[in-house]
C-alpha cells in the first residue's frame, strides 16, 4: 500500500474518530433538567448512597424519623433512580445517529479495489428538537412522580408514627382501667360475701375484668405488626435490627387555613403536576409526527484507493416519505393522546376537587370530636370525678361509684387519643398527599432552589 492510501485510510480513521468526540446541541429543557437532578442529586444520592441519616434513638423527634425514612425509603431512591434515567435519555433522544465507517474490497486473486468510506445518517431538519422536547416533558413527570414517592413516604411514617404513639396511650389507659376494674372486682367480692352485695353485681364486675383483661392482651399482641409497619415506613428491610421506639410521641399540627391549603393542593398537587407534563410531551408529539413527512438523509463517499489515481464515489440518499394515510396516521395518534392527557388532567382536576372536599371534611369532624372530648367531657368527668372523692370521703358515695366515676374519665381520655390520632393522620393525610406540601427537609427541588 502507498504513502498516500495509507494516509487516506487514516484520514477516514481520524474523521471516524473526530465525530465520535462531538456533542449534539441540548433540546430544550435539558439544561434545566441537568441543573435540576444536580441539585437534588447533592442532597440525596451524591455517592448512590444515603448520607446524613439521623441516628434513631428513643429521644428521636418526629422530623428525625422523617428525615430518615425519606432518605433511606427504596421506594423514593427508586423513583429517583427513574428520574435520573428520563433525564439522560434527552440527550440519547436529541443526539444524531453515530457516522459509520465503511470498508469494501474486491478480490480475484488479489486486492483489486480497497474502498473505505464513511457515512452519517442525517435526520430531517427540527426532527430532533421535537423529539428532545417529548423526552423533556416525560423527564418531567418522572420528577413529579418521585415528588409523589416523597409524599407518599412521609405520609406513611406518620400514619405508622401516630398509630404507635396511640396503641402506647391505648395501653397505659387500658392498664389503668384494668386496675380500677381488679380494686372494684376485690371491693364487690367482699360486699358480696357480707351479703351488701347482689351477686350479679360481682358477676358483672367479674365480667368487665376479664374483657378488659382481655384488651390489654390484644393491644400488647397488635405491637409487632405495628413495629413491623413502622419499620417499613423507614426503608429498614426485614434483616435489618428494629428501630427504636420513641419514648415520647408529638402530635400533629394544628389545621392550616382551608383556603390557602385548597389553592397549595391545585398548584402544587404532584399528581396534577405529572399529568400536565404529560400534556406537555403529548402537544411536543404532534409536532414530532408532522416532522414525520419531512425527509431523512444519508451522506458519505468511498474511496477507491487501489486506483491510480484514487476513485471518490461521494453518495446522498433521501427518504421519501409518500404513504401519506400511515403520515395521517401518526398525526391524528398524536392529537388523540394530546386529548386523552387533557382529558386525563381534567378528570384529575375534579377528583383532587372531591377528594380534598372529602378530606377537609373528615379532619374538620375529627377535630369537632376532639374539642369535644378535650374541652367539655373530660373537664366535666374530671370535676365529676373531684366530686365524688369528695363524697365518698363524706361517705355519701360508695366505692364503687367512686370508681365508675374514674372509669368514666379514663374511658373519655381514650376517646381523646383516638380521636387526635384520627385527627392527626387525616391532616397528614389532606396536607401532604391531597395539598403536595412537602416536608421542609425532603429532598425535592422546592427545598434546594433559592428563592
Amino acid at each position: 500500500m502507498t504513502r498516500t492510501h495509507q494516509l487516506i485510510l487514516a484520514g477516514l480513521a481520524t474523521g471516524g474518530l473526530m465525530l465520535a468526540g462531538c456533542q449534539g446541541t441540548p433540546a430544550p429543557g435539558e439544561k434545566q433538567a441537568r441543573r435540576d437532578l444536580v441539585m437534588v442529586t447533592d442532597k440525596f444520592r451524591p455517592t448512590h448512597q444515603p448520607l446524613g441519616l439521623p441516628e434513631l434513638t428513643p429521644d428521636s423527634s418526629l422530623s428525625n424519623y422523617l428525615t430518615f425514612a425519606l432518605f433511606n425509603q427504596p421506594q423514593v431512591a427508586a423513583a429517583y433512580y427513574d428520574w435520573l434515567a428520563s433525564v439522560e435519555n434527552i440527550t440519547v433522544t436529541r443526539s444524531m445517529p453515530d457516522p459509520q465507517i465503511a470498508l469494501q474490497a474486491y478480490i480475484q486473486n488479489s486486492i483489486t479495489s480497497l474502498m473505505p468510506g464513511l457515512f452519517q445518517q442525517i435526520p430531517g431538519p427540527g426532527k430532533l428538537k421535537a423529539r428532545g422536547r417529548v423526552a423533556a416533558a416525560e423527564s418531567e413527570g418522572k420528577y413529579f412522580a418521585l415528588e409523589s414517592a416523597v409524599l407518599q413516604a412521609a405520609f406513611n411514617l406518620k400514619s405508622a408514627y401516630f398509630k404507635f404513639g396511640l396503641l402506647e396511650e391505648q395501653l397505659r389507659l387500658k392498664r389503668e382501667t384494668l386496675t380500677l376494674l381488679e380494686s372494684e372486682e376485690r371491693v364487690s367480692h367482699a360486699q358480696n360475701a357480707a351479703g351488701t352485695a347482689a351477686l350479679a353485681d360481682t358477676l358483672r364486675v367479674q365480667g368487665d375484668c376479664s374483657r378488659a383483661r382481655n384488651d390489654v392482651a390484644s393491644l400488647e399482641d397488635s405491637r409487632q405488626p405495628l413495629l413491623e409497619n413502622f419499620k417499613a415506613a423507614l426503608g429498614l428491610t426485614p434483616t435489618r435490627p428494629d428501630p427504636p421506639v420513641p419514648a415520647h410521641f408529638e402530635s400533629g399540627s394544628e389545621m392550616p387555613d382551608a383556603d390557602e391549603l385548597r389553592r397549595a393542593a391545585f398548584a402544587r398537587n404532584p399528581q396534577l403536576k405529572s399529568l400536565a407534563a404529560e400534556v406537555r410531551a403529548a402537544e411536543a408529539g404532534i409536532a414530532v409526527a408532522y416532522k414525520e413527512r419531512v425527509p431523512d438523509f444519508n451522506a458519505g463517499f468511498t474511496a477507491d484507493v487501489k486506483a491510480s489515481p484514487i476513485l471518490y464515489w461521494p453518495q446522498f440518499t433521501m427518504t421519501l416519505p409518500v404513504w401519506r394515510d400511515k403520515l395521517a396516521a401518526e398525526v391524528a395518534q398524536a392529537q388523540a393522546n394530546e386529548l386523552a392527557a387533557k382529558s386525563r388532567l381534567q378528570a384529575a382536576q375534579i377528583e383532587l376537587a372531591v377528594n380534598f372536599a372529602e378530606k377537609l371534611f373528615t379532619c374538620r369532624e375529627t377535630s369537632r370530636d376532639l374539642a369535644l372530648i378535650r374541652d367539655e367531657l373530660i373537664p366535666q368527668a374530671q370535676q365529676a370525678l373531684a366530686t365524688g372523692r369528695a363524697g365518698y370521703r363524706a361517705g355519701q358515695m360508695d366505692f364503687s361509684g367512686l370508681l365508675a366515676a374514674e372509669r368514666m374519665l379514663l374511658d373519655l381520655q381514650l376517646q381523646s387519643a383516638e380521636a387526635r390520632t384520627q385527627r392527626d393522620i387525616a391532616l397528614a393525610d389532606l396536607s401532604i398527599l391531597v395539598a403536595g406540601l412537602p416536608p421542609a427537609n425532603a429532598p425535592l427541588l422546592s427545598n434546594t432552589r433559592k428563592p
